[in-house]
């Protein structure tokens, strides 16, 4: 995997929005609690990423990614178009940089589905930004929800499965881990993160100013 970041945006222009990033391991069911947690709380955005590899069965362009050829990607990311890039499974992924901190410099909350890689980029250029990473409860059971989803073959299987096992070796480097071993639990896990996150001190301030300086001047 390589990955890349430009300059840091100004990170007081993104602290109206909160910004929570989800990351797995492929097969973990990210995409799945995502999809669940925004169908419950309307209240957070979907930043969706920039991708060079071909749409799965049932995807659609603008909705899981934007889906771009190399040449177009690599022109973007050489513009500086992206916020994060990384290269992951021979295919290339991009957030973009400017939909992202006008959603939070309008207060809008957003959530972000990259790797550990992207995470840690993003996480330095914007303090403040809540890391979730979701786990399989076993490397077996990964292994075999790979397997049943039925996208894959052997090979790209085991592959997945490896950088699975190096992906979780930075698991400590997130706010909060969530272990997908009922689905249904998983979401209430995913769905206390977001609301305990958004009770901080910092967050709450930032969102309710005239209610602190109420506080502050008694």
């Amino acid at each position: 995997m390589n990955s890349s970041f430009t300059s840091s945006p100004s990170p007081e222009a993104a602290t109206a929005g909160a910004l929570f990033i989800v990351s797995a391991p492929s097969g973990a069911g990210k995409s799945t609690l995502v999809k669940m947690l925004m169908e419950r709380d309307a209240g957070i955005g979907h930043s969706i990423s920039y991708t060079t590899r071909k749409p799965r069965p049932g995807e659609q362009d603008g909705r899981e990614y934007h889906f771009i050829d190399i040449a177009t990607f690599v022109a973007m990311r050489d513009k500086g178009d992206f916020l994060e890039w990384a290269e992951v499974h021979d295919n290339f992924y991009g957030t973009s940089r400017s939909w992202l901190l006008d959603e939070m410099r309008a207060g809008r909350d957003t959530i972000l589905e990259i790797d550990w890689q992207g995470a840690q980029q993003v996480r330095a250029l914007i303090p403040g930004t809540v890391g979730i990473f979701i786990v399989p409860p076993s490397i077996a059971e990964l292994e075999r929800r790979l397997q049943a989803r039925g996208q894959d073959g052997a090979e790209v299987i085991q592959r997945r499965v490896a950088a699975a096992l190096g992906e979780l070796r930075h698991v400590s480097e997130f706010d909060f881990v969530i272990i997908n071993n009922d689905l249904q639990e998983a979401l209430e896990d995913l769905i206390a993160a977001v609301r305990a996150s958004r009770l901080g001190f910092a967050r709450q301030r930032a969102r309710h100013p005239d209610t602190f300086r109420y506080l502050s001047s008694r």
